[in-house]
């Protein structure tokens, strides 16, 4: 990794104005708090530069990660975030195949033993009917849950693996990689689910942000990174532009 912040932020560079600074942040740094290893917060501090996240995406998620360069353009991106209204899109690669043109996940998240995230509720309770995955009210756990909504549509098929283009509605901790791995479609990869190692990386990449943005014209932010070419590996073959243009309206239609 290189660690390296001028190089770094010449390379990932997607798009910059005097109050944001918008990077494709390759899998494997942190975007901050990292309390054993280097983070890009504290990388651009020993540089100089005073960077506030505007939201968060794992170290293991490659991608679009936005920061704010003063504080005012910091409370109204956030604000956003925490309201629901931002527009965010992840790609992944999942295992399986089956899985219907568009969909959702309606599955509250919990907090388990050596706080990780699952569930609200037993496995075996998780009911799929009409491309919506989701639990009754009654089979929930006794123990505090959060609504947790992504949708999705299928960007590519193939013969063990489908790509997916997700929407996160509601923004909580791990919650497209608990979603997927708790229905059956973990993403290749991914450390919380699959411990074998085998996989380069994990195949889950923040794709596009929309947010308003008061101090731009038009007063709008529309981001997007496209993966590199190594996150089709597990499919052999890249993703036809097309492809991912189908998705992109597909998520819109969404909401």
């Amino acid at each position: 990794m290189d660690k390296d912040w001028s190089q770094l932020r010449a390379r990932c560079l997607v798009e910059e104005d005097a109050a944001i600074l918008a990077l494709h942040k390759p899998a494997g740094i942190s975007v901050t708090g990292e309390r054993h290893d280097t983070d890009l917060v504290e990388l651009a501090a020993e540089a100089g530069e005073t960077l506030y996240p505007v939201h968060r995406i794992d170290k293991v998620t490659s991608g679009l990660i936005l920061f704010a360069k003063e504080l005012r353009a910091h409370g109204e991106l956030t604000r956003q975030f925490n309201k629901q209204t931002a527009e965010k899109a992840y790609l992944a690669v999942v295992a399986g195949t089956g899985l219907p043109d568009t969909g959702v996940f309606d599955l509250p998240l919990s907090v388990g033993r050596k706080n990780r995230v699952r569930i609200a509720a037993p496995r075996e309770s998780i009911r799929h009917e009409a491309g919506r995955w989701f639990v009754d009210d009654a089979d929930l756990l006794p123990a505090k849950n959060y609504p947790s909504l992504t949708r999705f549509a299928t960007v590519l098929r193939g013969p063990a693996h489908t790509v997916l283009a997700l929407r996160p509605v509601t923004g909580r901790r791990h919650q497209i990689r608990v979603h997927l791995a708790w229905t059956g479609h973990p993403i290749v990869g991914d450390p919380l689910f699959d411990r074998s190692g085998a996989p380069a990386r994990t195949y889950l990449h923040s794709w596009h942000l929309g947010l308003a943005a008061s101090w731009r014209t038009p007063p709008e932010l529309a981001l997007t990174a496209e993966p590199d070419p190594d996150f089709w590996r597990p499919l052999d073959e890249p993703a036809e532009p097309a492809a991912l243009g189908r998705a992109a309206h597909a998520l819109r239609t969404l909401g």
